[in-house]
């Protein structure tokens, strides 16, 4: 009985360990103490160093992104390392591209869209975040 008890307490464990990334299911960012930027989508990020963005962010992308992208923005190889987007114009069009439209192959989605999920503000916040963190060489 007391082997059962176990493997009992080991899966309800392992459960654990596999949602702690984040939900499958995308999830509305709140964005309360960023400046509103409006209903035309934006090319460049407006929120670059700022720090309320960087903290939204950072929250978003733990909720978001971190089950495939990895903790603190560091992958395990399931998806993009996001630290090394290109910076400026390039990056942060690819970046709105990607999470406005998700992403799908040959019918499989390997990336949920999050555009009507998240506003602009969240994603140029979780954007702000991963420009902040720092590649250790």
């Amino acid at each position: 009985m007391k082997k059962l008890h176990t493997l009992g307490l080991m899966a309800l464990l392992s459960t654990t360990l596999v949602f702690s990334h984040g939900n499958v299911t995308p999830q509305p960012v709140d964005t309360k103490g960023l400046a509103p930027l409006g209903t035309a989508w934006l090319e460049t990020n407006p929120y670059v160093g700022n720090e309320t963005a960087i903290e939204i962010g950072k929250h978003a992308y733990a909720e978001n992104c971190a089950r495939c992208h990895g903790l603190e923005v560091v992958s395990g190889g399931v998806a993009p390392d996001l630290r090394y987007l290109d910076p400026g114009v390039e990056g942060d069009q690819w970046f709105m591209e990607r999470i406005r439209g998700g992403a799908v192959r040959n019918g499989n989605v390997y990336m949920p869209k999050f555009e009507g999920i998240i506003s602009q503000e969240g994603m140029w916040a979780i954007r702000s975040y991963l420009f902040s963190v720092k590649i250790d060489h």
